[in-house]
């Protein structure tokens, strides 16, 4: 598995693969062949993998454990296709834990502008939020950007790669699929926002990243200031959920939201599928409305 695929892969996916595999998989089912493991031997795994506790001594997350699953479902899926393996005994198992969507926590604009005021003292931090909050772009898509990434004059930043540590390094690759690379426009506010901040850097590279931070960075900094806010404290990545949740009450479609946050209009329908429901009741009233109007055209 690792001969045919490590090489095809981005190596921040690899890592975490093997990461998994390393970790979750073999130490369970090392001295087996793919053969000779069964669907039973799964489910007892399964059972185990929902018994660990992270070193903080809570259960494993359900995305976490959907993603354990699905790991070792890649590899019988594998010799299953070009190794002649009779069946996957993993799908015959079933998959554990649920999609990411069941976890998603959001701020409303109210909670986030607090959250904003609280880190206003450290402008990295601040900006960096503003950035992720009102143009929904991945937190490795932030901390890659650089200053020429943005066109203040056309009220745009193009997205077009993503950061990540590596063995203690820093990389930027391409973003992950084809609909990651994109074309943000931002609201003036943020415009004139991200010019104060680049004025505060002195001799800015245009190439160099404008955000010379970490992820663990900003996770520290939403915990601060969240806690200092008074607030619920959620993940970077739901600052993205946040915008989506925004877009989604102002009106907007799935197609134009996807567009704009590099996703398939598809996943947007069904990762956000509870967050539109109010968007549906107004489209019910307005057919209402053209109902009754129709009635009494003469």
């Amino acid at each position: 598995y690792k001969a045919d695929v490590g090489g095809r892969l981005k190596a921040s996916t690899w890592e975490t693969k093997t990461a998994i595999i390393e970790t979750k998989i073999l130490p369970y089912f090392q001295g087996l062949r793919l053969c000779d493991i069964t669907s039973v031997q799964i489910i007892r795994w399964q059972n185990e993998m929902m018994k660990l506790k992270t070193p903080k001594g809570k259960p494993y997350s359900q995305t976490y454990l959907k993603t354990l699953h699905n790991q070792l479902s890649a590899i019988f899926n594998h010799a299953v296709r070009y190794y002649k393996l009779s069946e996957n005994p993993a799908r015959v198992a079933g998959a554990i834990g649920e999609k990411d969507g069941a976890e998603m926590m959001i701020w409303s604009k109210e909670e986030y502008l607090r959250f904003s005021e609280a880190v206003m003292d450290k402008p990295l931090s601040f900006y960096a939020f503003e950035m992720l909050y009102w143009c929904g772009i991945r937190e490795g898509e932030l901390l890659a950007l650089s200053k020429s990434d943005f066109n203040i004059k056309k009220q745009e930043v193009t997205v077009t790669k993503t950061y990540h540590r590596s063995k203690g390094a820093d990389v930027i690759t391409s973003p992950k699929t084809k609909q990651s690379i994109r074309t943000v426009s931002m609201p003036a506010f943020l415009c004139e926002e991200m010019q104060e901040y680049f004025s505060m850097i002195y001799d800015l590279d245009p190439t160099e990243r404008v955000f010379p931070v970490s992820k663990n960075f900003l996770n520290r900094e939403l915990r601060r200031g969240a806690s200092a806010a008074g607030i619920k404290r959620i993940r970077v990545h739901d600052l993205r959920h946040s915008h989506v949740s925004l877009l989604i009450h102002m009106g907007y479609s799935a197609v134009a939201i996807a567009k704009r946050v590099g996703h398939k209009s598809i996943d947007i329908t069904f990762r956000y599928a509870h967050l539109f429901p109010s968007v549906q009741s107004e489209m019910a009233g307005q057919l209402d409305r053209l109902k009754e109007e129709g009635l009494y055209v003469s």
